[in-house]
């Protein structure tokens, strides 16, 4: 095993010590052994362990974006060998240094201020939170991708962006039906700066939610989840979190254990910048996944997750995981639709959004489905002020 990070001169270089540490200091080694013989990621970091210089992020960003690079760059990570760094946004930055590389010289001048000052910025903003997931990354990334395509249409029609009108917007969004939503970032950074007229993309109605469970199917899967003990640990944890919070999987996937915290009397989880009760059986549970953990504590700088993925360091891929709970008979759109319900029935809608950790837009869009109106409680808000 110490072969595997020895550089040319036979030894281990000093930032790889903690790398050893970890893939020695485990219980059984053999899992660790055979990823050493026949995994191409070993291999390629035992070829990065022959330079002193290559365990840097900047230096693994030199190497091709692949499931290999990534799985060594989150085992350095978890071993504290190059910082921790938000993954997605650095994956944005990346993408777009290479993006911006490739095109003409007059759509840098519009595109480079608009993602850096639309996009990044705000991408930058949620990460500071730790609420920048894989979708958000993704979804940023198709905002961009969608202007790009924008703007090589205007050229298409020999107009310049500054010629723009309502009619020329509409006709490409009639034809671009998938993506009329994606432009409209773009469409708003340029009016915000005067560079087009005000223009509007209109949204399409909000689809409502069309999935629900009954009262009967909700309790019963939420008590599964929490008394089956022949579901697999993280699977019972998760089916409660969507059962009990309606929280959805790409915020799950990303709780690290630092938002696990107790005093002498209960156990909260924080979500968003409110810390929640749990009851105690899923505190329990959350117990015992913490204490699975190697090293659950994290160190300054450093961050664990509560769910890790197979990669170090990364959460798991919220689509193959829904498609797990679907086998394990633990739907999850139904079942989040159902506790958002729930919520909004029972609580204020601003309560909910501030709890939960959802926007006030989307609250009030599930209070008017409930049919429960803001009314009351911003009345009785008022009333309380002195």
């Amino acid at each position: 095993m110490r072969d595997l990070l020895t550089d040319a001169s036979g030894n281990v270089p000093a930032s790889l010590v903690p790398l050893e540490a970890v893939l020695t200091d485990v219980t059984n080694r053999y899992p660790v052994l055979e990823w050493i013989r026949r995994s191409p990621a070993a291999r390629l970091l035992a070829r990065l362990a022959q330079s002193p210089d290559a365990f840097t992020h900047q230096a693994l960003d030199a190497l091709p974006a692949n499931a290999n690079t990534s799985y060594v760059r989150g085992l350095l990570v978890t071993a504290g060998v190059p910082p921790y760094r938000q993954e997605n946004l650095a994956r944005l930055e990346t993408w777009l240094t290479g993006k911006l590389a490739q095109l003409p010289p007059h759509h840098v001048t519009l595109v480079r201020p608009f993602a850096e000052w639309g996009i990044v910025k705000d991408a930058r903003r949620r990460a500071a939170r730790g609420r920048y997931s894989l979708g958000a990354y993704k979804g940023d990334c198709t905002d961009i991708r969608v202007t790009l395509k924008f703007l090589a249409w205007l050229d298409d029609q020999n107009l310049h962006v500054r010629d723009l009108t309502q009619a020329h917007l509409d006709d490409w969004a009639s034809t671009h039906p998938t993506q009329r939503t994606r432009l409209i970032p773009f469409v708003r950074w340029a009016h915000a700066r005067r560079i087009v007229r005000n223009l509007e993309i209109h949204h399409r109605p909000s689809q409502l939610p069309g999935t629900f469970q009954d009262e009967t199917t909700h309790q019963a899967e939420l008590r599964r989840c929490l008394t089956d003990t022949s579901l697999p640990l993280p699977m019972r944890i998760i089916g409660a979190l969507v059962r009990l919070y309606a929280l959805p999987l790409t915020r799950i996937v990303e709780l690290t254990t630092d938002q696990v915290h107790r005093d002498a009397e209960a156990t909260y989880l924080t979500l968003d910048r409110h810390p929640v009760l749990l009851p105690p059986t899923l505190a329990s549970l959350l117990d015992e996944q913490i204490a699975q953990l190697h090293d659950p504590l994290p160190s300054p700088g450093r961050r664990h997750l509560l769910l890790p993925g197979a990669v170090p360091g990364r959460p798991r891929n919220p689509a193959g995981l829904a498609d797990q709970m679907r086998h394990h008979g633990l739907p999850v759109r139904a079942a989040r639709n159902t506790a958002l319900m729930e919520a909004i029935t029972d609580l204020p809608p601003i309560v909910v959004a501030d709890l939960f950790g959802i926007s006030p837009a989307t609250a009030h869009r599930w209070s008017q489905l409930a049919g429960n109106s803001w009314a009351p409680y911003l009345a009785a808000r008022q009333r309380s002020r002195p």
